[in-house]
C-alpha cells in the first residue's frame, strides 16, 4: 500500500510543480481585488478548481448574486462528473462509496490525464488519493504564498504564471501521444470537435466555455467508444 501512495505522489509531481505559479496567481488576483484572505484560502481548500476560482473571484468582484455565482461554477465544473464517472470503471468494484467520493473530491484536468493513461487497466485507489494529495497540497501552498508573499514579485512575474498551467497540460499530454493505441486518434478527435464549436456554433448559438468543454467530452468520449470499444470490463478476470 505504501509503494502506491509514494508511486502517486511521484507520478503527481509534475502537476504538483505546475499547480504553484497559478495557485500564486489566483491568490494575487483575489487580493489584489480585496477579498478577505480566509476567503481566498477556503477556495482553495473546498473549491479545489483553478477555473471556477478565477471565475468566482472576477463574479464576486461583479457584485452578481450568490445563485449566480453557484449556477455559473457548476457549469464550468460539470466535466468534473464525467471525469470521475470515467475514473470509476478503472477502480475496484469492492472500492468503498467513501472512498470513492473522496477520489472525486480532488480529480481536475490534470490528475485525471495522468490517472486516465496509466498503463495499468485497473487503478490502485491509493494511487489516485495519492496523486489527487499532492496535486491538492500543491494548489493551496501556491494559494497561500500568493496571498501573503508574492505581493512584492515584480508585475511582469505575476502576469506570467497564468501560462504555466498550459504549458504543464501540454507537458502530459505529449508523452502519451508518442504511445501506440488510441490516445492520439482521441486527441485529434478532440481537437476537432472543440475547433468546430468554437469557430461554427456562434454562428447558431451562444455557448460558454464550461458548455464547450462538456459537448467536446461527450462526443470524443461517444465517437471513441465505437471506434475503440474496451475489451474488457474492470475487475473481470482472464481465468
Amino acid at each position: 500500500m505504501a509503494n502506491q501512495y509514494i508511486a502517486g505522489c511521484k507520478a503527481g509531481l509534475p502537476v504538483a510543480i505546475g499547480y504553484i505559479p497559478i495557485a500564486i496567481a489566483f491568490g494575487l488576483l483575489a487580493k489584489s481585488f480585496d477579498i478577505s484572505n480566509y476567503i481566498i484560502l477556503l477556495m482553495s481548500l473546498v473549491v479545489f478548481a483553478g477555473a471556477s476560482q478565477f471565475i468566482g473571484v472576477n463574479l464576486i468582484v461583479a457584485g452578481v448574486s450568490h445563485w449566480e455565482v453557484v449556477i455559473t461554477t457548476f457549469i464550468v465544473n460539470l466535466r468534473h462528473l464525467l471525469m470521475s464517472a470515467s475514473l470509476s470503471q478503472r477502480l475496484p468494484q469492492q472500492t468503498p462509496k467513501k472512498f470513492l467520493a473522496l477520489l472525486s473530491f480532488g480529480v481536475t484536468d490534470e490528475t485525471f490525464s495522468l490517472a486516465s493513461t496509466q498503463r495499468e487497466r485497473e487503478l490502485n485507489p491509493q494511487f489516485v488519493l495519492a496523486l489527487n494529495f499532492i496535486a491538492f497540497s500543491s494548489w493551496n501552498i501556491g494559494t497561500w504564498i500568493g496571498v501573503f508573499f508574492a505581493v512584492g514579485l515584480p508585475q511582469s512575474i505575476q502576469a506570467s504564471m497564468g501560462i504555466a498551467l498550459y504549458s504543464m497540460f501540454i507537458g502530459l499530454l505529449v508523452p502519451s501521444l508518442k504511445q501506440a493505441g488510441p490516445i492520439p486518434y482521441i486527441v485529434f478527435i478532440a481537437i476537432t470537435v472543440s475547433s468546430g464549436l468554437h469557430w461554427i456554433a456562434p454562428h447558431f448559438i451562444q455557448l460558454s466555455s464550461g458548455w464547450n468543454i462538456i459537448i467536446t467530452t461527450i462526443i470524443t468520449a461517444g465517437i471513441g467508444a465505437l471506434i475503440f470499444p474496451a475489451s474488457e470490463k474492470v475487475g473481470d478476470t482472464n481465468g
